[in-house]
Formats: structure tokens, sequence, C-alpha cells
């Protein structure tokens, strides 16, 4: 792992294939058409900036963090982003490739005046929730509401 090269850059369309392939472990399911939309909406020039990562090692995707950057958005005067989705390849966590991930995103959220970054959690992912912890995210003072429709 060490002698590994690894390359933070941003996400690209052609990285669609792996992103699947590594949400896929995670999540048991086939999200292809959600990455598909999520990626086409990221990389759309009218949408927002381009704030998502992925991670390669030796030329091959490792690992990938996506989200968005608002300005004003839900009422927030401040210049906040999300992360919204977060994946490392199962072969390759433990590795340090999330946490270099997730540095680099909090490095290109600085450099654009972002204050805060939000993301969310289910209650149960406590993988998840001792993640972010590790990364010195703290519980908002913002309450996420749902609403079930029936």
């Amino acid at each position: 792992m060490a002698n590994q090269k690894r390359v933070m850059r941003v996400l690209r369309k052609d990285d669609l294939d792996a992103i699947v392939r590594i949400d896929q472990v995670a999540s048991k399911q086939d999200r292809r058409e959600y990455y598909a939309r999520k990626i086409a909406a990221t990389l759309n020039p009218n949408h927002n900036i381009n704030v998502s990562l992925v991670c390669e090692i030796d030329g091959r995707v490792a690992g990938f963090v996506m989200g968005d950057i608002y300005f004003g958005e839900f009422g927030i005067p401040e210049t906040s982003a999300t992360i919204d989705t977060i994946g490392v390849d199962p072969a390759l966590q433990g590795h340090g490739v999330g946490s270099e991930l997730l540095d680099q995103f909090m490095t290109n959220m600085k450099v654009a005046g972002v204050k805060k970054v939000y993301t969310s959690v289910n209650w149960d992912d406590f993988a998840l929730a001792r993640f972010f912890s590790r990364q010195r995210f703290a519980p908002s003072k913002r309450v996420n509401l749902e609403y079930a429709v029936a």
C-alpha cells in the first residue's frame, strides 16, 4: 500500500463504472441509474462547481467523495457544503483512502470559502459515524426532519 502512487482528482464521467462497483459492494444494490444522474448533474456547468473527488491508486479508482457547495440554500447565510456520498474499495478500506479524500475535500472547501461542511449518517450506521467522528465531524445544531409520504 505504501509504495503505491495515490492521486486525488476531480470526478470525471468515465468514473461511473468504478463508483458503481465500489458502491455495489457496500450497498448490496445496483445504483447505476442514481450515480449516472448524479455524475451528470455534478458535471453540468450550469449546476454548480464540481467539488466531487476520486482517489486513484496506480491509475485505478480506489475511492470517491461526492458533494456540493451551497450559497445560501436552506436558510444558511454563510457558504456551506455537503458530503452526500463517500465510498472506498472494500479491499482498500483501513488504508487511509477515505481520510485522504476528506482531507483534500476540506482543503478545497476552505479555498472556496466554505465555513461548514454537513453530512448525514443513518443513526444505526456505526462504522460510518465512527469514521466521520475520527475526521472531526460532530453533531450539528441543525436538525434533519423527515416526512413519511404514505
